[in-house]
């Protein structure tokens, strides 16, 4: 780092980034131009004329100006940052020294996404997270390509067409967008038990994200670490975030889709413009190569976690986003991740669904960026030098030098020459047996980590599991596809089914298929999180003309205090009168905003402004919709009579914070620890309080 605090990244971005300020408008070739709004013609109403060369670059760049969006993971967001290691406790296991020299902040790119939605879909659908990062190392470019879940749908990677095909909407009618309630994805699952584990991730909270800052990663597959003397370790990767896990609620995300699809998008540029940047500890768990057959799974199947009863998770370092893109396309469209990129000190396994990836994302990158020169885009770059053979190609940015071409070379001094200090050698592995399709026995277990992932959750999370089954197979059209499913969640556990079954119009099963090994993890339940922090929730404060202004700036003040974003709503913008006539700057008119895009709201007190409130029907309806979504919601003295319009009861009901008119301390003191709980699923959200 230097003393600007920039990284050798940036400063190599730096040589691919444009101003614009007070230069001349040119053609790609640096030709001046001196009208750019009329095409050259034949007269002031004649034709077009082909000569015009300004004109048909013009069009010829618009017309070519986007490349094919992902297959998969098409509507992402991302971020720069830097990654540090806490201490060089890893270099027993890795040669990687981005993993093992404390005080080296290796500059990276993260991208976050969801995966089946196009690049038009809304940010907070039901979905898997990516969450992938580019470390920027000395040694090249290592790329962690992951999700927000542990586990994957499939086992082998040549089922992956199968899957995104039926995940995706129906090819005879192109629905429904970014959402997995459809038959062929149902259908595909009540076939294949492997996605069983999956879908039970799929259908909890994990798939609704509060945030891409308050959301898990993982590596998926077991990778290998490779130490210097060449000793092999087993290795997952997890990342987990600064602020906690937290997620919405699925009538919630249904809603922000509508009031605001960039939510998450938003979220994370925001959070990093104001300076409140994202963080997360990445944490790996190692299993020695003579422990490899010591559990009772495949470590090689990406259908299955290892739990962290039985090996912890390892904290090795922080990843922080500090800096948001210059251009969204120039980096975050075009950024290229591959698994096959790999630094000494780190290598694959023979999960067969990895070892698919190893391919199909080179492949990937070939025909979406133009050929095989995207990793000369400033974006993908390494930082470390990039010398070989490489020629020609589309889009080739570099004008190598002399007449060799090839290796083994004498025309060109042998060089670039191969081995030396800090080649990358590959694991030496012994592999032996038939060539044959066919999958290992050890793979043959579908259900018994789908259990302990049910057994793990609390009971709020297993209600809105259940919830996310009906409302998913509600939508299958064919009776025999729900079927199915049951039959398969049967095999999870008795009472998940009948529940399902008694949902979704079929025939619950009479008794348990196996009984239920009555296993949990407690790691896998979010309500197991212990982070509760009220920093950079946001907090909307409802004013009207009358309200106490001493109360609104005493909240906001000790609640910015603390992290958190307020913002002051009102049924007009600009500003309200205070009941001692000052001026209360208005963040947002209510009618721009919703209770869905805040995490927790305050109402002052103010007797006039609390019976404006009440009679309003956009305030009433902003605190009844919070209270069904369990959110954190405060009244200070006159406030409460709010609360009693939207038919929501003083405490005990939980989440909800009421104060004196003199007791401003103990008020925002009670209420910032409601609001950094994130949510109060004990309350019942389905009926609203007399």
């Amino acid at each position: 780092m230097t003393a600007d605090n920039r990284t050798d990244k940036d400063r190599q971005l730096d040589e691919a980034r444009v101003g614009f300020q007070d230069t001349a408008l040119t053609t790609d070739q640096g030709i001046r131009v001196d009208d750019t709004d009329n095409s050259l013609k034949v007269g002031e109403r004649g034709p077009t004329l082909m000569e015009d060369f300004h004109f048909r670059e013009k069009i010829t760049h618009f017309d070519h100006e986007r490349i094919p969006e992902r297959v998969v993971h098409a509507r992402g967001a991302g971020a720069h940052g830097y990654f540090e290691v806490h201490d060089d406790s890893l270099a027993a296991f890795t040669a990687a020294r981005f993993l093992t020299t404390p005080g080296l902040r290796t500059p990276v790119f993260t991208r976050f996404s969801t995966v089946a939605g196009s690049r038009g879909s809304a940010d907070t659908v039901r979905d898997v997270r990516g969450f992938a990062v580019k470390f920027y190392t000395p040694e090249g470019n290592f790329d962690l390509v992951g999700n927000n879940m542990p586990v994957f749908f499939i086992q082998d990677g040549i089922k992956f067409p199968d899957f995104v095909h039926a995940v995706k909407p129906e090819p005879h009618n192109e629905i429904p967008q970014a959402s997995s309630a459809h038959d062929t994805l149902w259908d595909f699952v009540q076939l294949q038990p492997e996605t069983t584990h999956m879908m039970m991730w799929l259908m909890s909270d994990r798939a609704l994200p509060r945030s891409y800052r308050m959301m898990q990663g993982f590596g998926v597959h077991t990778f290998r670490l490779v130490n210097a003397e060449g000793r092999g370790t087993f290795v997952k990767f997890h990342w987990r975030p600064k602020l906690g896990i937290h997620s919405l609620v699925w009538d919630e995300t249904q809603k922000i889709a509508g009031k605001d699809p960039d939510f998450n998008r938003r979220d994370l540029w925001e959070a990093i413009e104001s300076g409140d940047f994202p963080e997360w500890e990445l944490g790996v768990q190692l299993v020695p190569e003579e422990d490899e057959h010591a559990f009772d799974f495949d470590l090689l199947d990406a259908t299955k976690i290892i739990p962290e009863e039985q090996v912890p998770v390892r904290p090795v370092g922080r990843l922080v986003l500090d800096r948001n893109p210059d251009n969204f396309f120039a980096e975050t469209e075009q950024i290229a991740f591959h698994l096959g990129n790999v630094v000494p000190g780190i290598d694959f396994t023979n999960d067969p669904l990895l070892q698919a990836r190893l391919f199909s994302y080179l492949d990937t990158q070939l025909i979406r960026l133009g050929g095989p020169n995207f990793p000369q885009i400033p974006i993908n770059r390494p930082v470390a030098e990039v010398r070989n053979h490489h020629r020609d190609g589309y889009h080739q940015m570099t004008i190598p030098q002399g007449q060799a071409s090839y290796h083994p070379n004498s025309l060109g001094g042998g060089c670039p020459a191969v081995g030396g200090e800090g080649a990358y050698t590959h694991y030496q592995e012994r592999v032996d047996g038939n060539k044959i399709r066919k999958r290992s026995e050890s793979f043959g277990d579908h259900y018994s980590q789908a259990t302990l992932f049910w057994n793990s959750m609390a009971g709020w999370e297993k209600e809105h599991i259940v919830a996310a089954f009906r409302f998913e197979l509600g939508k299958v059209v064919h009776l025999h596809i729900r079927e199915g499913v049951v039959r398969n969640l049967n095999q999870v556990d008795h009472d998940l089914a009948v529940m399902v079954a008694e949902g979704v119009g079929v025939e619950p099963p009479t008794e348990a298929a196996v009984p239920n090994h009555g296993h949990g993890s407690p790691a896998l339940s979010q309500d197991h999180d212990p982070v509760q922090t009220v920093a950079t929730r946001k907090i909307a404060i409802l004013a009207a003309d009358g309200v106490d202004a001493a109360q609104v700036e005493g909240v906001r003040t000790a609640l910015t205090t603390e992290g958190a974003v307020c913002e002051v709503l009102a049924a007009r913008d600009g500003a309200v009168r205070g009941a001692g006539g000052e001026q209360v700057p208005v963040t947002r008119a209510l009618n721009t905003v919703a209770s869905v895009l805040y995490d927790a709201v305050v109402v002052p007190g103010g007797e006039a402004s609390v019976r404006a409130l009440s009679e309003d029907g956009d305030a009433v309806h902003f605190v009844s919709e919070a209270f069904k979504h369990g959110k954190a919601i405060g009244a200070l003295g006159a406030g409460a009579e709010l609360l009693e319009a939207a038919r929501i009861g003083s405490p005990p009901e939980p989440g909800v914070v009421t104060g004196a008119d003199g007791d401003l301390e103990g008020f925002t003191s009670a209420f910032a620890a409601a609001a950094a709980a994130h949510r109060h699923p004990a309350r019942d959200s389905r009926r609203i309080p007399a």
